[in-house]
């Protein structure tokens, strides 16, 4: 149980509205006005029907999207105001998405040790290449597949092998904070329990 008073805030989210063609006749307001935080150690559920904005306020808060107005605060700092690229790499490293769609969100065109090291690289997180190698089998065997599987490509998988190298990538950073739009709808149901 979390002692709320004693512990850190990691996610502030407040007033966040996120409107898409605004002005226009088919202006939409995906997320209007909702605000919440999230504590160190607290797992938060957003829960709502199909459409109701969950999806745009993940990718809000990660910033995939610039949200309308309100106010996202990550360790007490605005993501607004996120500028130089070191801040935002490192806001990046910290915060990672699992995203519903795993194979609109795995490119195509390379192969599962380099979509799981990508972050790795980027954040030069492996001390040489056998290094990254260790990784990123260490990775595909956590979220239950083969350290063979490195060398193939998305499509060759079916979309729960697929949603588990997302979170291998997700995983990869060892972020802080990790938004999960979704994460276990493409596995089989007897995975989802693991």
């Amino acid at each position: 149980m979390i002692d709320y008073s004693k512990a850190k805030k990691v996610l502030q989210v407040e007033h966040l509205k996120q409107y898409f063609n605004i002005g226009k006749p088919d202006e939409v307001r995906a997320v209007d006005d909702i605000t919440f935080d999230v504590y160190q150690g607290e797992t938060f559920g957003l829960v709502g029907e199909s459409g109701s904005g969950k999806t745009t306020t993940g990718r809000a808060i990660i910033h995939l999207y610039e949200p309308t107005s309100g106010k996202i605060i990550f360790n007490g700092e605005d993501v607004s105001k996120l500028r130089t690229k070191a801040q935002k790499q490192k806001f990046r490293r910290d915060m990672q998405m699992i995203f519903q769609d795993p194979y609109a969100s795995l490119n195509p065109r390379m192969k599962v040790k380099d979509i799981v090291a990508e972050g790795i690289d980027i954040n030069h997180l492996a001390k040489n290449d056998a290094d990254r190698t260790k990784q990123v089998e260490d990775l595909l065997e956590t979220v239950g597949l083969n350290r063979d599987h490195s060398s193939r490509y998305p499509h060759e998988f079916s979309g729960g092998q697929r949603q588990r190298i997302g979170i291998a990538r997700a995983l990869a950073v060892q972020p802080e904070f990790i938004i999960a739009d979704e994460p276990i709808s493409a596995l089989d149901v007897s995975i989802q329990a693991k």
